[in-house]
């Protein structure tokens, strides 16, 4: 078993309050959720209206598969023009470790 789980930390376009910023996240998760199957939340700096951390995690059997995913998630992040992608933190676990 191998889970992988990448951690996205975005700066956020003309945002001014909390609503707007709502507005940018939630349809960003919901399309990882959609196109991929992959478990997405935003998990931190919630009360900052122009910062979003989101979490995104994955579970199959095969590494190559879980990495090929979270490379997908990567690019549909990287290419939204609404936030700058300031950070990627990216971790594989097994049932190893």
């Amino acid at each position: 078993m191998y889970v992988g789980t990448l951690s996205f930390d975005l700066l956020l376009g003309d945002v001014h309050s909390l609503k707007e910023k709502r507005s940018v996240v939630r349809p960003i998760v919901a399309e990882l959720q959609r196109k991929f199957s992959v478990s997405a939340a935003e998990v931190s700096d919630q009360d900052l209206h122009r910062r979003a951390r989101l979490g995104v995690a994955l579970v199959a059997g095969d590494p190559g598969f879980v990495s090929d995913v979270l490379d997908r998630c990567e690019r549909l992040v990287a290419a939204r023009p609404e936030v700058e992608l300031l950070s990627v933190r990216r971790r594989l676990h097994t049932d190893e470790d």
